[in-house]
């Protein structure tokens, strides 16, 4: 059953008694049109069927597992609040939900990397004011600090680097990125106990 937009089969019921009891399951249109009522039950079943999927396509694109399942819930998020917008003519709610991940997806990518060239022009312009009577050590404390970013996955590396080289908040950074607050928060935080961890590794081995 393809896209599961036409009706199928779930037994529940005790497995102890050896029971079972035969329920069908509500079509994809059934259950947006149920979302868009405020049914949560609803919404909790359409996500069973396609977060495989959609997680699966978020991945491919964003190449990190913690930023596609971000995405996929804020794509869920906009199902819930416009379940309402699905017109059946142009394609199953699997297409519609998909298309709406690989939209935000490449959008979020293409803000990422503007983001990026930003703060790496800003970097590149606070470098070339370093003047060479620099003491060495700060120079190798720099060093050290571009290197142990590239440990960082893209999305904590672009928020590190827009916090620290542009001095920018978490909710400027969200707008410039098109990322939520919170992922934003948590992302940052991710990176900064990497990054602690990655100086503490050098330290000691100092």
């Amino acid at each position: 059953m393809n896209g599961r937009d036409s009706q199928s089969v779930e037994q529940t019921g005790d497995p102890r008694s050896g029971k079972s009891v035969v329920i069908k399951d509500k079509t994809d249109q059934q259950l947006l049109s149920e979302i868009s009522t405020g049914n949560r039950d609803a919404l909790a079943q359409l996500y069973d069927r396609h977060v495989a999927y959609m997680l699966g396509l978020a991945y491919r694109i964003l190449e990190n597992r913690d930023d596609a399942e971000d995405l996929v819930c804020d794509v869920f998020l906009e199902a819930w609040q416009h379940a309402s917008s699905y017109d059946s003519k142009r394609g199953s709610v699997r297409t519609w939900l998909l298309l709406r991940v690989r939209s935000r997806a490449i959008d979020r990518m293409r803000a990422l990397a503007m983001a990026r060239k930003h703060a790496l022009l800003q970097y590149k312009t606070d470098e070339g004011l370093v003047s060479e009577r620099d003491d060495p050590d700060q120079m190798s404390d720099r060093a050290r600090a571009c290197k142990a970013l590239t440990s960082l996955s893209k999305v904590q590396r672009i928020v590190i680097e827009l916090a620290y080289f542009e001095g920018l908040t978490c909710r400027e950074i969200a707008d410039r990125c098109n990322l939520p607050v919170g992922t934003v928060k948590s992302r940052l935080s991710a990176a900064v106990d990497k990054l602690r961890q990655q100086f503490s590794t050098v330290e000691g081995a100092g």
